[in-house]
């Protein structure tokens, strides 16, 4: 991309937007006065080098340069991105918007990764800030909250969008935004649950991921609520349930007194349900999960699966592998592939290996199109051949072969490679072309026929296997 970001605080949330950019093609310029700045912004990147590519089956672009500065505007300087995160302190954002602003570029976007500051509090110095306030991960999680001039907002998200972030506008400035509003009222109900003894720290984690937080990943609260009113919809779910509004059901106008006992009690708690793990084990469990997740929305779209869908459309197909055979597949191994050898399993194989066909068909034009007006191909066998192990992380190239077959058959090799000089796994596949209408094989006729006959012909002088399996 040639587009440099500069990070300005390189804590959880600065290390993860330095991650998320630098794993887009951005150059990364960081500063913080932290002496461990680096080590931690190392191990960000780790996790994020280990997920984020995970969720697609595109290769994402070459990261870019990663540089830490010990002079703010050296960092700055240059840069079409700036992100301010340093700490939540109105006094040291003013100090250090203001140094910012007499270093950067005028045409820099100059983002806050405030959680509860106003722009025009931000500003109140004479800065031009936007707050662009992420969610942690940040290489991972896809929302950014915009607030501020309408002109800058819509700059960034236009650049949010090209690193594949959902950029949310929120009409009006307030306080904590929107989601962390959200949040809080749930973080006060949740305090009050312990310090009554009602729940513990696990027991009110394991009410959200086993229940209500599974369907929130995907359809939200009122999309949720919606469907909880059956065929009524909406209007009578809150018919329903609207009146429980006047109930004591909740505390969320009060706040229990923050003592140290109330720490004590949580701290605890939370140390007996999670205290067996580093931060580290968690993070990783937590991005494992969070890459699982995803990807399921991913098949339907929902959710933060569309996000990913959107920004895989924008990143560049590698067209020619290392057998000078069409590339059809290029991503990294996701972490939902692998067994507990620690490398990926049998099922993957295949999965991988139907991409590329899926992709083959869609060269020829058997595409999306081409299936709603009624015709499609169907994979009639498959042979397998493992090689050589591939790692969870491994970056993977496929290409496809078209060995042969008549005008209803195509007879395709599709090649794993995983960095070696020759392919990890081979899978070879018999594709029948198919009317959907009548369920019976029959032959392609017109674009796709003739694409289909020509890479035959063109793959013909290439290096045939040994032993083909699959008669034809």
């Amino acid at each position: 991309m040639g587009q440099k970001a500069a990070i300005i605080g390189g804590g959880v949330i600065g290390g993860g937007w330095a991650a998320r950019f630098l794993l887009n093609g951005w150059d990364v310029a960081v500063f913080d006065p932290d002496a461990e700045a680096e080590r931690k912004i190392e191990a960000v990147l780790q996790n994020a080098r280990r997920s984020l590519p995970g969720l697609y089956e595109r290769a994402l672009p070459p990261e870019g340069r990663l540089s830490y500065h010990a002079d703010l505007a050296d960092a700055v300087a240059g840069a079409s991105w700036v992100q301010e995160s340093v700490p939540e302190r109105l006094d040291i954002k003013h100090k250090v918007l203001a140094e910012i602003m007499a270093s950067a570029p005028e045409t820099a976007v100059l983002g806050s990764s405030t959680s509860g500051f106003k722009p025009s509090e931000l500003n109140e110095k004479g800065a031009t800030a936007i707050v662009a306030h992420p969610f942690n991960p940040v290489y991972l999680l896809p929302l950014i909250e915009l607030v501020g001039a309408p002109d800058r907002c819509e700059k960034a998200a236009h650049i949010l969008r090209g690193i594949g972030m959902y950029p949310l506008m929120v009409r009006k400035e307030i306080d904590a935004h929107i989601a962390d509003r959200f949040l809080e009222a749930v973080w006060r109900e949740a305090l009050w649950l312990v310090k009554d003894g009602i729940a513990t720290t696990e027991e009110i984690d394991e009410a959200i991921r086993m229940g209500f937080g599974l369907r929130w990943a995907q359809m939200g609260l009122f999309e949720t609520y919606r469907i909880a009113g059956g065929e009524a919809g909406m209007r009578h779910f809150l018919a329903q349930f609207g009146p429980c509004l006047t109930w004591p059901w909740t505390k969320l106008m009060d706040v229990p007194e923050f003592t140290d006992e109330l720490v004590d009690l949580i701290a605890g708690q939370s140390d007996a349900q999670s205290g067996h793990r580093s931060i580290r084990e968690l993070e990783r469990l937590r991005d494992d999960n969070l890459v699982g997740i995803m990807r399921a929305l991913k098949r339907t779209g929902s959710g933060a699966g569309g996000v990913i869908t959107a920004h895989e459309a924008m990143l560049p197909r590698r067209e020619v592998g290392p057998d000078g055979l069409p590339v059809t597949v290029q991503m990294q191994v996701p972490t939902t592939y692998v067994d507990y050898n620690g490398h990926m399993n049998e099922a993957p194989y295949l999965e991988v290996s139907a991409r590329a066909s899926d992709r083959f068909m869609e060269m020829i034009g058997a595409d999306a199109t081409y299936i709603d007006g009624g015709l499609s191909y169907f994979t009639a066998e498959n042979h397998i051949r493992y090689f050589s192990e591939i790692d969870i992380g491994a970056q993977i190239t496929v290409t496809t072969q078209a060995l042969g077959g008549d005008g209803r058959k195509l007879h395709l090799l599709n090649k794993i490679w995983a960095g070696g000089d020759s392919p990890a796994a081979t899978v070879e596949t018999l594709l029948l072309h198919v009317d959907l209408s009548t369920r019976r094989v029959m032959a392609p006729t017109g674009l796709v026929a003739e694409r289909a006959a020509g890479f035959v012909a063109a793959h013909a002088d290439q290096p045939r296997p040994e032993r083909l399996v699959i008669a034809v």
